[in-house]
């Protein structure tokens, strides 16, 4: 989809607008509807901060999915598991209460996956309903009758904190998903192929098993990324980024998923290694974060995004330019993942 900013005008920003006001957020009456001014920037960038979301005041797809998202409120629709899968913020109501009560539904992610398709008819089945999955206003009353705790940890924070210790082992013979994202125009594909190559080529060497999700050539949709992931049931997932911070960011950016009210364990530690060992090889302080990036929500092992320079700083884009830049960034990548195995 396009990507909507400041300046854009038309009856898309006037949907972004409404979106807007109709979860809370203010626009002054001085900007016109259906102008993309600072208001609609100050609010969007308000949103993305409550969503866990890149905060840049841009509308592409992430922001304008979850903007969508954020309409529905649980008993709006029926639920139920389907191709493509519901997406919203009624599901994510469906699974804090889920989780709550002791029915794992994997992440709490807002998608109506195989994992809360098993947690709710578990949940049927354990108060004498039919196990059918379809969660309609019966099931959703049943739930609100047991008055779930929803303030204590997820039940998927618990078991991936478990499974990482079966994780933890030998790099040797892993299969380590490698998305080398989008390429931007401040360094083009050829730098952002060249450092997925680069890892994938360190990672070989250290034994592991790299697989590229895509050619940059074909730039396929993140969903469609994410679910050759998950197709390779690699161990971890490495999704790189490189240019798309703004001119007055710094240093390198590892990010995890995660929400205000949940997020990955194994994902976050993965990203703090990563991080020191790019800290360490360009000798700049990063940034550790949580996101709810379609990259990291919809892959079904820990995954991270790493964003080792912004090119739109000339300074950190000098340093891209080095003839030995990304075969740097790709070994210390690399350590990164060994280090969340071996050490």
């Amino acid at each position: 989809m396009r990507i909507y900013r400041r300046g854009d005008e038309g009856p898309e920003i006037l949907d972004i607008q409404h979106r807007l006001i109709d979860l809370g957020f203010t626009l002054t009456s001085a900007e016109p509807t259906g102008s993309f001014g600072d208001a609609t920037d100050a609010a969007v960038r308000g949103f993305q901060a409550q969503r866990s979301l890149r905060v840049d005041g841009l509308v592409g797809p992430d922001t304008w999915g979850q903007l969508v998202e954020a309409g529905f409120r649980l008993g709006d629709r029926t639920l139920y598991l389907r191709a493509p899968h519901l997406r919203g913020d009624d599901v994510r109501a469906l699974q804090r209460k889920l989780d709550a009560l002791g029915f794992d539904p994997g992440k709490q992610d807002g998608v109506y996956g195989a994992a809360t398709d098993a947690a709710v008819r578990e949940f049927q089945r354990n108060v004498g309903d039919a196990g059918d999955g379809v969660v309609g206003l019966h099931t959703i009353a049943t739930l609100e009758r047991m008055r779930p705790l929803e303030d204590v940890p997820g039940r998927g924070v618990v078991r991936e904190t478990e499974e990482l210790r079966s994780i933890r082992g030998r790099l040797q013979g892993r299969v380590i998903a490698i998305d080398p994202g989008q390429a931007t125009p401040e360094i083009g594909a050829n730098t952002q192929l060249s450092l997925a190559r680069s890892l994938a080529a360190e990672l070989a060497r250290l034994g592991a098993k790299p697989e590229m999700l895509h050619d940059l050539d074909e730039d396929p949709a993140v969903s469609a990324r994410a679910a050759a992931a998950n197709r390779l049931s690699a161990t971890i997932c490495v999704s790189l980024h490189l240019g798309e911070g703004l001119p007055e960011a710094s240093g390198p950016t590892c990010s995890y998923f995660g929400s205000q009210a949940t997020y990955s364990p194994a994902g976050r530690h993965l990203a703090e290694l990563i991080l020191e060992e790019l800290e360490h090889e360009l000798r700049l302080r990063g940034r550790l974060q949580r996101l709810t990036a379609s990259m990291l929500r919809e892959t079904q092992m820990p995954a991270v995004q790493v964003e080792a320079l912004v090119a739109a700083n000339e300074a950190e884009a000098n340093l891209l330019r080095a003839p030995d830049a990304t075969t740097r960034l790709g070994r210390a990548i690399a350590e990164g993942v060994r280090r969340f195995f071996e050490d």
